[in-house]
């Protein structure tokens, strides 16, 4: 037995089926198999994480694992779905340690139980370059109720889950930045930020009430203000945010008291994984009784009214950056 398959059998046969079941077969295969229902379809979704780009290379190795699966969660939930299985490909470096591989692989168990997936595959290589993992989701969704980013008409209403900005702040607490200090926060509110950074928490609850209610949706990745413009781009329709409305942390609304100039990256910042929907006027109501923690934050328009977000006195935000670019340094 070679190395690789020695490193497949100890830490990630063990979050797949059972030896020579369905649909893995205990990644003694190359190839899983999956049957789905004649009343459900699957969803796809993948990402990437790299190390120094997506998490810092000295996050801990439990909280990686459950980020790659979570952002891919994330995705399969802003379309009505639930989660099923995951294939994992992981490029490592080979200066890794057994220790990190088994700290990964029960982040990866927990997170599967918590989203209610589990592995069936995947590819595991040695790289002289930064750690990677990249994660392709497999969702369950009753057939014909996947909810796209198209499908917003003017009149709908513009729902966010959860809070907005927390990850975004995370992340520069993590940088040090010095607007932002666990001294003038606090113990409590720097944990609570630098947790919402490091474990994304998919919105699992709420997949069957985006399903039977929304006209479009997606999951917030790169930042509410720019994956709304997504959004109504593709359902070639222009929208309204009111920032006051979008929902705060405690720890978000403090850091925003005391530094204003922070309510752009809180807008702006990503790594939210929450989710966006938009949702008939009609059905707003009986949406925001039956969904879990959603707050009402905007308005879909017709297209040539644009996309604003407001400040409290109903006047447009001029902002810098609207969402996360990977490539936004590169010329084109």
């Amino acid at each position: 037995m070679t190395k690789e398959h020695d490193l497949i059998n100890r830490y990630f046969a063990p979050l797949c089926s059972p030896s020579d079941a369905a649909p893995a077969f205990g990644l003694l295969d190359d190839t899983a198999i999956l049957t789905p229902t004649k009343d459900h379809q699957l969803l796809v979704t993948t990402d990437a994480l790299v190390a120094g780009v997506h998490f810092f290379a000295d996050d801990p190795a439990h909280s990686i694992a459950h980020k790659a699966l979570a952002v891919n969660a994330s995705d399969i939930v802003a379309k009505g779905g639930h989660p099923d299985s995951y294939l994992l490909t992981i490029a490592l470096p080979k200066t890794i340690e057994p220790e990190w591989l088994q700290e990964f692989a029960s982040g990866l168990g927990e997170a599967q139980s918590e989203f209610g997936c589990q592995l069936i595959g995947g590819d595991t290589v040695a790289t002289s370059g930064p750690l990677m993992i990249s994660i392709t989701l497999l969702g369950k969704i009753p057939a014909e109720k996947m909810v796209r980013r198209k499908g917003a008409k003017p009149g709908d209403v513009v729902f966010v889950s959860g809070t907005i900005g927390d990850a975004a702040l995370g992340l520069l607490l993590r940088e040090n930045d010095e607007r932002i200090t666990k001294a003038v926060l606090g113990e409590r509110h720097s944990a609570h930020l630098l947790e919402r950074y490091l474990h994304p928490r998919p919105r699992i609850e709420l997949a069957a009430i985006i399903a039977a209610y929304a006209s479009a949706a997606l999951d917030i990745s790169d930042g509410l203000v720019g994956d709304f413009g997504k959004l109504c781009a593709e359902s070639d329709v222009g929208g309204t945010i009111e920032a006051a409305r979008v929902p705060l942390s405690d720890a978000a609304s403090r850091t925003l008291a005391q530094q204003p100039d922070l309510l752009e990256t809180i807008l702006t910042g990503g790594d939210d994984y929450e989710v966006l929907a938009v949702v008939p006027a009609v059905l707003a109501d009986r949406f925001e009784q039956e969904a879990v923690n959603v707050m009402r934050i905007g308005l879909i328009v017709e297209r040539q009214g644009g996309i604003k977000v407001l400040d409290a006195d109903g006047q447009p935000l001029e902002l810098a950056q609207c969402a996360y670019d990977h490539f936004g340094d590169i010329e084109r």
